[in-house]
């Protein structure tokens, strides 16, 4: 273990048996977000038996997925922080993963939309206490020109969480049913929890601008304010920065509308099982994914190097990519070929992570690193996460109702008239004829079909038109690199004079 009292520039001098105790610690922290994020993703894995089980509309559904997990989350986040930047990073963190691993597993006792809405709300409270203190102590532990690796290695959290819970939440709601599911994805939490207490230790902070003497001090709230007004600063009107947390919550708000619905793709489109699907999630959303998410750090560590604007480059080329790839996935009429090219497109599009992060913790002060990762996930939260699953939900559900009415092939005319002479023939609304989009037990053969080609087709459409926003993200990093590298170098010549 290192010393704690030991400064970070001081960490970079030591010995190996430092390093390896600093990537023990940003591991240990991965796992956290591992853990997080498969908290935060299992209802989407899940969701094809949720929506049947408590009859929801795709909107519905969307809510569950994002907006009433962000509800909270988002503005939790900064309080948290503020506490981050004052008190010791590695306690918050043991008390709330303790709380989001238990409120999961309690998800498994909600009967009915609302009580699983309001528990999905406590999950995002809690959950916004783990990456505003982890980027800080990871920020602690590396020297700039090594967090963005650092923090690439972090966010493979994002990866190794959706094979988690695609891969044991699948298979477990395949044979037990989705309520075991949140019991065994949720309650690891716990235990990796008291781990993380046990070894990680607090680093000193960087040393911040000597304080004025007290007598001069204003009152706590207002340096709390003063402190929170110099980050919004930083990263709403420093032009490359702002341009950077731009393109990081369009992508985000792309990537959640549309990965909230892939699971349910493969079973409505494909017919899969939702153990295969899980599998399938796993390797496309988790493995690729989390490849991306390395390759991103590294290489932009290793290119910035020689051009500081790579940072911003990276990002750009790797969205700008990725976009027709996913097009193309989901014009594909067979499951292998859609999976592949799924896996494809979350490589590149996930090279953007570890360079935006880096970027931001690069230009932010000592004790601002944490209140800038919690602003940054206010703005991802709100927008990405709480409007990303309801927007494609939302597009879903207004394409499922217009497909119900006008069939986009002739042999569906059948299934219509089929339809008037069932016994839903009062139903000529979507919802009303396909609760949870699928057709009443009593309906004929011809009504099941529709109602499955309906929400199929429905949901290719909602998530095409999700997917393309990738390329407005792409612009804005595009932009960014405008002015990079000499932000870059203010911010360095500012730490020096500072240590």
């Amino acid at each position: 273990m290192t010393d704690p009292d030991l400064g970070s520039a001081a960490l970079s001098q030591l010995p190996n048996r430092l390093d390896t105790y600093r990537y023990s610690v940003t591991l240990l922290l991965m796992l956290a977000y591992t853990l997080n994020c498969a908290d935060r993703t299992l209802i989407a894995i899940i969701g094809q038996p949720l929506k049947l089980d408590l009859q929801l509309s795709d909107t519905e559904f969307g809510l569950l997925v994002g907006t009433a997990f962000a509800a909270l989350y988002a503005f939790s986040g900064i309080p948290i922080a503020r506490l981050a930047e004052r008190f010791n990073r590695v306690n918050i963190l043991f008390l709330v993963m303790i709380a989001w691993s238990a409120l999961t597993a309690l998800c498994a006792t909600a009967v009915g939309f609302t009580q699983l809405l309001f528990l999905r709300m406590g999950v995002g409270v809690a959950e916004a206490g783990c990456s505003p203190p982890a980027h800080s102590l990871i920020s602690d532990y590396f020297e700039p020109r090594q967090r963005a690796t650092a923090l690439s290695i972090y966010s493979c959290g994002i990866s190794l969480g959706y094979i988690l819970s695609a891969v044991a939440g699948g298979y477990v709601a395949e044979r037990y049913g989705w309520r075991a599911a949140c019991i065994v994805v949720g309650l690891p939490g716990v235990v990796l929890a008291v781990l993380i207490r046990g070894v990680i230790r607090e680093p000193p902070r960087e040393q911040a601008p000597r304080a004025r003497a007290a007598s001069r001090q204003p009152s706590r709230v207002a340096r709390e304010l003063h402190q929170l007004a110099a980050v919004i600063r930083v990263l709403v009107l420093r032009w490359c920065v702002a341009n950077f947390v731009l393109g990081v919550t369009i992508a985000s708000f792309a990537s959640q509308g549309a990965w909230a619905f892939i699971p349910a793709y493969f079973n409505r489109a494909f017919g899969l099982d939702y153990a295969t699907i899980g599998f399938i999630a796993a390797l496309t959303g988790g493995v690729a994914v989390g490849i991306g998410l390395m390759a991103g750090g590294l290489i932009a560590d290793l290119l910035g190097g020689r051009n500081t604007r790579w940072y911003a480059f990276v990002p750009a080329i790797g969205l700008l990519i990725c976009t027709p790839i996913y097009v193309g996935a989901f014009l594909q009429a067979n499951w292998q070929m859609t999976a592949i090219l799924l896996g494809v497109a979350g490589f590149f599009q996930y090279l953007s992570f570890g360079p935006t992060f880096g970027v931001v913790q690069n230009v932010v002060g000592a004790r601002q690193r944490a209140t800038a990762t919690a602003l940054i996930y206010v703005v991802l939260n709100v927008v990405a996460l709480g409007g990303g699953a309801l927007f494609t939900g939302w597009l879903i559900d207004r394409f499922a109702e217009f497909n119900f009415r006008h069939p986009p092939a002739n042999a569906l005319i059948g299934y219509l008239d089929a339809l008037r002479h069932s016994s839903i023939a009062g139903g000529s609304r979507f919802r009303a004829a396909c609760p949870g989009g699928q057709a009443l037990a009593a309906a004929s053969g011809a009504a099941h079909a529709l109602c499955r080609t309906t929400l199929s087709l429905s949901s290719r459409e909602g998530i095409l038109i999700t997917v393309l926003l990738y390329t407005w993200a792409a612009i804005h990093y595009l932009l960014g690199a405008i002015g990079l590298g000499s932000e870059l170098r203010a911010a360095k010549l500012r730490d020096a004079v500072l240590a």
